[in-house]
Parts: C-alpha cells; sequence; structure tokens
C-alpha cells in the first residue's frame, strides 16, 4: 500500500485546512487509516484514526471537536479536516494505514505517506 499526503500549507490560527491521503496498491480491502503529526524536536503524535468501513473514528484529546477524520472508500482517500486551528498544530502531519486495528501507537502502522506540513501563524 502506498500513501499520498497533500493539502498542508501556511495558515492563520483560527483558518481551516483540509488534508487528503490517496491510497494505491493492496487497496481492494479497506484498511483502517490514522493521522500523526510531529513537531520539529517533538514525538509522532496521534491526531486521529478511522477503522474501515468509516463508522468508527477516534481522536487525540487536543483535537476533538476541531477535527474531522472521514474517508471514501470509492476513492480510497482519506482526508482530515482541521477547523480552528493553532499555533501548536504546526507540524507535518503523516497519513498511515494498518492491516490490523486503529491504535494510537504509531508501532501499529505499516504503511506511511510522505508527510505534508502545516504551518499555522498566530
Amino acid at each position: 500500500v502506498q500513501l499520498q499526503a497533500s493539502g498542508g500549507g501556511l495558515v492563520q490560527a483560527g483558518d481551516s485546512l483540509r488534508l487528503s491521503c490517496a491510497a494505491s496498491g493492496r487497496t481492494f480491502v479497506p484498511h483502517p487509516m490514522a493521522w500523526f503529526r510531529q513537531a520539529p524536536g517533538k514525538e509522532r503524535r496521534f491526531v486521529a484514526g478511522i477503522n474501515r468501513s468509516g463508522v468508527s473514528t477516534f481522536y487525540g484529546d487536543d483535537v476533538k471537536g476541531r477535527f474531522t477524520i472521514s474517508r471514501d472508500k470509492a476513492k480510497n482517500t482519506a482526508f482530515l479536516q482541521m477547523t480552528s486551528l493553532k499555533p501548536e498544530n504546526s507540524a507535518v502531519y503523516y497519513c498511515a494505514a494498518t492491516s490490523d486495528f486503529i491504535s494510537s501507537s504509531d508501532r501499529a502502522y505499516q504503511y506511511w505517506g510522505q508527510g505534508t506540513l502545516v504551518t499555522v501563524s498566530s
């Protein structure tokens, strides 16, 4: 499975941004997918995850109510809609997929996209 993340950019605090993650390769069976982020000098952190069907979603505590993860199974694409962005949300955002179950641990994911940079100015 190959993942291609896109949609990052420079925005101001309070703005919204939508990230996309297109999956290709062995996508005949949808994989649970997730977004992680990594700020300079910090560990990679779980942001949001979505199960195979798209029915169940999971969020990190600091983004609940502001970020929404979704997926379009027909297009093998996952999205992360981010609203009310804060400077502390600035990071490289990575999409990931797993053959197992959604987890907040990055060790559970076998497939990773290249990352897309989100910068939120104050």
